[in-house]
């Protein structure tokens, strides 16, 4: 069973930056796509960026192309996700998620979650 723990949420100013990291224990992380979704009140979960395994290619969501920027340091089994110039729009719950197959921008299609991070920007 693979548990992920999400942290480094918190309130910002627009134009601020956070770091998020999610931290996995049960399973190495090597052969699985890490993502990160958010879901802000009243709407849908939505993909933001997801990394494969060997950390060489990312996708990103068009809203957040060239502010954020998903990492992953595979010795200690964590992604993060860097968010710079942060908007008002941009809050919402974070939740990290992975999935051992190819890189998926789906929700349904990744097989673990963890509890969300909750990010604040205020205008």
């Amino acid at each position: 069973q693979v548990q992920l723990i999400e942290s480094g949420g918190g309130l910002v100013q627009a134009g601020g930056s956070l770091r998020l990291s999610c931290a996995a224990s049960g399973r190495t992380m090597r052969n699985y796509v890490m993502g990160w979704f958010r879901q802000a009140p009243g709407k849908e979960r939505e993909f933001v960026a997801a990394i494969i395994g060997n950390g060489v290619h990312t996708y990103y969501a068009d809203s957040v192309k060239g502010r954020f920027t998903i990492s992953r340091d595979n010795a200690v089994n964590t992604v993060y996700l860097q968010m710079n110039s942060l908007k008002p729009e941009d809050t919402a719950v974070y939740y990290c998620a992975v999935r051992q197959s190819i890189l998926s921008i789906r929700a349904p299609n990744y097989d673990y979650w963890g509890q969300g991070t909750p990010v604040t920007v205020s205008a």
